[in-house]
């Protein structure tokens, strides 16, 4: 029995996978190489010479693609004092104590991103533990926690992306849909990239990145040179 489908298995054929590839190669590569009928996500991998059991090596952040992520991304904004800001921010839902209550009683998560202000945190808390398995606790270092609501949802409308590394020294971040040009997936990856390059931890010696791959969704993964 084949252990991928007839579609991967023509794809796979079109790349040698123990090669690595110029970003710009890979990026046609992937392109080439989506095998769903739908826009397909295009997703970068690092495999990262980190610990993330210490504090220092645990990396996490957001950032803003300049071309965006090709979704459309709805947000909850959790706040006691600046309803306004969210709304005018066009934010998709906006409350404080009653959404809260909502998502605890009714299992309700028909949001992508809760972004909070601080004075509404010690309530949210008490839900940390339905939140966080769902990754959708707000925190401080992606931007979630903060007073300038307003900001932080535009953000987050134009195409910022959350990282983080998990307990294998992993990172999975979204650069863009198969349909966007191999330009603007370049433009996209050379941020995410390069933000990753600079949080390199000081107490990691020797090669920090030891691998970096592109993917679409149930696509291969293309393995990318390193230029660092």
């Amino acid at each position: 029995m084949a252990k991928f489908g007839k579609k991967y298995q023509e794809v796979a054929k079109l790349f040698d996978k123990n090669k690595t590839y110029q970003i710009t190669e890979a990026l046609d590569l992937v392109k080439k190489t989506s095998t769903t009928k739908f826009d397909s996500t295009v997703e970068l991998s690092f495999n990262l010479n980190v610990d993330p059991r210490h504090a220092d090596q645990q990396i996490r952040g957001a950032v803003v693609l300049p071309n965006g992520t090709g979704r459309t991304q709805k947000v909850l904004v959790l706040t006691n004092s600046k309803d306004a800001d969210a709304k005018a921010a066009k934010a998709d839902f906006v409350g404080g104590k009653d959404l809260i209550e909502k998502i605890k009683k009714d299992n309700w998560f028909d949001f992508d991103v809760i972004v909070a202000t601080p004075d509404i945190m010690g309530e949210l808390g008490k839900i940390g533990k339905i939140l966080g398995p769902k990754g959708l606790m707000p925190n401080p270092k992606t931007g979630t926690v903060t007073m300038d609501v307003k900001k932080a949802v535009e953000d987050i409308k134009k195409g910022k992306v959350e990282y983080r590394v998990d307990k294998n020294g992993n990172i999975h971040a979204i650069i863009g849909k198969s349909s966007f040009t191999s330009k603007k997936l370049e433009e996209n990856y050379n941020v995410i990239f390069d933000v990753i390059r600079k949080a390199k931890p000081a107490a990691v010696k020797g090669r920090y990145m030891k691998n970096v791959s592109l993917s679409t969704t149930m696509g291969p993964g293309i393995k990318v040179e390193i230029d660092i």
